[in-house]
């Protein structure tokens, strides 16, 4: 099996107290996870407990900063994030955002697809962020 990743954004705060995007990546590999299961490239997430799953009709939100650095993993509907500098991305099912911007003037959350909005909320683990 080829070397695999993962790819997310991070959220993060800039000097100047704004936010910017940053593209990384998780590095996968193979494991044997458990008998009768052929191998899966896996790779830990760095986080702490307290996952929080999340519902809601609207997503929109005012400029905020991350209420604690942590993973946003979208499962259902699409969200738009927009930084400081204006930049926007848009996340849906199966993305993965490390929101790391927990000072500074933060970022704009909105609905972009139809709600109801589902992500999980996964606090990362202090000082690793992949």
């Amino acid at each position: 099996m080829p070397a695999e990743s993962v790819r997310f954004t991070r959220i993060t705060r800039t000097d100047e107290g704004g936010s910017v995007f940053e593209d990384d990546e998780i590095r996968l590999a193979e494991r044997h996870v458990v008998d009768g299961v052929p191998p899966m490239a896996v790779a830990g997430v760095p986080a702490t407990g307290g996952v929080v799953v999340v519902r809601s009709a609207a997503f929109d939100s005012a400029p905020h900063p991350a209420p604690r650095e942590q993973w946003v993993v979208m499962l259902r509907g699409v969200i738009e994030v927009r930084v400081t500098g204006g930049a926007t991305r848009r996340f849906g099912p199966g993305d993965l955002v490390l929101a790391a911007d927990t000072t500074g003037a933060g970022h704009v959350t909105v609905g972009a697809g139809d709600p109801p909005f589902e992500a999980l909320f996964v606090p990362a683990s202090p000082g690793r962020t992949a």
